[in-house]
């Protein structure tokens, strides 16, 4: 058996879109197994740029098969938006399936997302209000309507008595007006007929492939760090995005993953409120920010820069398994004559190492640095290890080091091509630490 499970290893944002794409090449089919379309992938493929909220990041390749898995919540308004666009730039979507066991998001999910997230004030989580956590909250109480139910005689009462219930409380609780159920009904009819060549039990395609050796890539949205269990919670998602998800979140057993490989960013960012030890302020997180990007695929929003954390990385290592490390947008460090690392926190007096489950202590840790010095080349141009200069050559070894984790494939821009394998371990178990 052949899976491979892609985790972000930080806040998300970490470039596992483009990771996914690359090695969707080698793959037989690519699953998403949680989150919904807070998730913003971004993949650049022959010059044009795509991005990704619901699809697998494998849909750009003709001969894959992509799956969204059951662990994902779907809101239909967005998947056919994001379907029609790939069809209109020519990408076939017909080797789509999606799990009869995932769970619909409705227009009121998102209500309820805003108008929670505006009650709590000054304690906001930093939400996407895409309506995720109120579909995953249903699904966990049990009041949650599931893909394959619109298939079934009867949906429409259904969905009519839901709307109702979210109606109390919206009007109730926090007085604002709630939906017409008819309505509701009405302009979900014609996303019912075009779901249903999509919908299939998804379990059963994995097994099948698994018995036949076929490759699997698991793709995970958002990051370790946003993990409802592991993440720094309650500034986390409403899924489980680290490995461990992938099996739940598809259907398939534990002995279907072969290889858990990490991805992060050669510097960290954040979206949203939440402690952040080694967070820039002032004109050096504005350089980063700028050359890297960083502005929400799904919401735009600026995120936060710092310098990479390896307390943070040692740990999403320990909670996914991590045989290996893919660190992206390298190139984005090319100007700065100076680099720091994280190697452990400082807080009461006390040298931490491991990271804290205490939000109140994470708040108060300052970082303890390695400095490095930066090598001031760009470095996009770069595809072969020998390409890279001698100091970038150094941070990834430091990197590998640190973490105790190879790194096995480093990214130096966002084009698909602009990456550089360093060990080929597609479905390899097999550890290599960088050598200067």
């Amino acid at each position: 058996m052949s899976g491979l499970v892609i985790v972000g290893a930080q806040w998300g944002d970490e470039g596992k879109g483009k990771v996914t794409d690359y090695l969707a090449r080698q793959a037989h089919l690519v699953v998403r197994y949680q989150g919904g379309n807070n998730a913003g992938h971004t993949v650049v493929a022959g010059g044009r740029e795509f991005r990704l909220h619901l699809i697998p990041s494998g849909i750009l390749y003709p001969d894959k098969i992509c799956v969204i898995g059951n662990g994902m919540v779907v809101d239909p308004e967005v998947l056919f938006e994001e379907l029609d666009a790939f069809i209109a730039q020519g990408v076939e979507t017909a080797r789509l399936y999606i799990s009869d066991r995932a769970h619909l998001l409705l227009p009121y999910h998102l209500r309820l997302d805003e108008v929670e997230e505006e009650s709590r004030g000054e304690e906001r989580i930093g939400t996407t209000r895409r309506g995720i956590g109120p579909a995953y909250a249903d699904k966990v109480a049990r009041s949650g309507l599931r893909t394959g139910e619109l298939t079934e005689p009867g949906w429409e009462a259904r969905v009519a008595r839901m709307v109702r219930e979210k109606n109390r409380i919206f009007e109730r609780l926090y007085g604002v007006p709630g939906f017409q159920p008819e309505q509701v009904v009405e302009d979900l009819k014609p996303y019912v007929e075009r779901l249903r060549p999509y919908l299939t039990d998804t379990s059963l395609i994995l097994a099948g492939a698994l018995a036949q050796e076929k490759n699997i890539l698991f793709e995970g949205a958002q990051g370790t760090m946003l993990d409802l269990d592991h993440g720094t919670y309650p500034f986390v998602t409403s899924s489980t995005p680290t490995a461990g998800g992938a099996c739940h979140g598809s259907g398939v057993g534990p002995a279907a993953v072969s290889l858990v490989l990490g991805v992060s960013k050669a510097y960290l960012t954040r979206v949203g409120a939440g402690p952040f030890p080694t967070e820039l302020e002032g004109s050096q997180c504005e350089e980063i920010r700028q050359k890297g990007r960083e502005f929400g695929t799904t919401t735009g929003r600026p995120r936060r820069c710092g310098w990479l954390d390896l307390v943070m990385l040692r740990y999403a290592a320990r909670v996914n398994g991590m045989g290996g490390l893919i660190i992206t947008k390298l190139d984005v460090l090319d100007s700065l004559p100076e680099i720091r690392l994280c190697t452990a926190y400082r807080a009461k007096g006390k040298v931490i190492t491991e990271f804290p489950a205490s939000l109140r202590l994470l708040r108060e840790c300052e970082p303890v640095y390695e400095e490095l010095e930066g090598w001031r080349e760009d470095t996009s141009r770069a595809r072969r290890e020998r390409d890279l200069p001698p100091a970038a050559r150094r941070f990834l070894q430091r990197i590998a080091e640190l973490t105790g984790i190879p790194v096995v494939m480093v990214s130096v821009g966002p084009d698909r091509e602009q990456s550089i394998v360093l060990q080929d371990v597609f479905f390899s178990p097999q550890k290599k630490v960088l050598q200067a």
